[in-house]
């Protein structure tokens, strides 16, 4: 039995170190090569993207895989996209484990915004000193802004565009309430701007903004493909892709 696992994510990590050395079964996972050095999951790994929804079909049935999973970012939406298509092109089961998104409690100041650019639109309404953390890719939504102040976080270095008056902190998750707590303090931030990735690694911001009652525009994910199963844990992905037999058998 052949899986594929589309993503670089903790969760697709976490997935492949369920099932790396289980009898019988060949992983491979495909990461999207944004990251200079990412962190490597268990098992067979390949970089790079596919040559859209056909490229990844033929992948498929190149290399025989029985199951796909899309482990992916919940806002790469094209790499989820050209899944569910290559998936149906190539008659392979597909499930989309994705992480739950983020909820807001008592005392959460969040502003919802469709995109990057609406974010851009909200800022100035909000802040003058922007903790910017929506990665790297992206950042030409905000160049504009040059009456702003931005804190840039990411894992590289971002490219321009960007804006004027910017700096840049590199760095991974997971991260610390009481560093959070002290970035905001010693950068004097006064608005957060953040996609909704879910997950905990990154989820101490927002207890340090609400804290702090700075507010905090949120960017909604892009619509997940119809018709994919999804779960929110590797352990039950884990348990579909065991439950999938090997393409041909009964």
């Amino acid at each position: 039995m052949h899986v594929l696992i589309l993503g670089g994510t903790t969760e697709a990590r976490r997935l492949a170190g369920l099932l790396h050395g289980t009898p019988g079964l060949a992983l491979t996972s495909s990461l999207a090569g944004r990251v200079a050095n990412p962190r490597l999951p268990p098992g067979e790994v390949r970089v790079g993207g596919f040559g859209g929804a056909e490229g990844m079909a033929g992948w498929l049935r190149e290399h025989a895989v029985d199951a796909l999973v899309d482990a992916t970012h919940p806002f790469a939406g094209t790499i989820s996209s050209n899944a569910a298509s290559a998936a149906a092109l190539a008659q392979v089961p597909l499930l989309a484990l994705r992480r739950p998104g983020w909820v807001p409690v008592e005392g959460d100041a969040w502003h919802e915004a469709g995109s990057l650019e609406a974010a851009a639109r909200l800022l100035p309404g909000l802040g003058r000193r922007v903790f910017l953390t929506t990665g790297r890719m992206g950042l030409a939504a905000f160049a504009h802004l040059d009456d702003l102040w931005f804190l840039v976080r990411s894992v590289d270095a971002p490219e321009p565009p960007f804006p004027a008056r910017m700096e840049v902190l590199l760095d991974r998750g997971p991260f610390t309430l009481d560093g959070e707590r002290e970035l905001l303090r010693r950068h004097r931030v006064d608005v957060l701007v953040t996609k909704d990735s879910g997950a905990a690694a990154t989820a101490p911001k927002l207890t340090a903004a609400r804290e702090a009652g700075v507010p905090v525009i949120v960017v909604r994910r892009p619509p997940a493909p119809e018709g994919v199963p999804e779960v929110t844990t590797p352990e039950a992905a884990a348990r579909w892709v065991m439950r999938h037999p090997v393409r041909g058998t009964p």
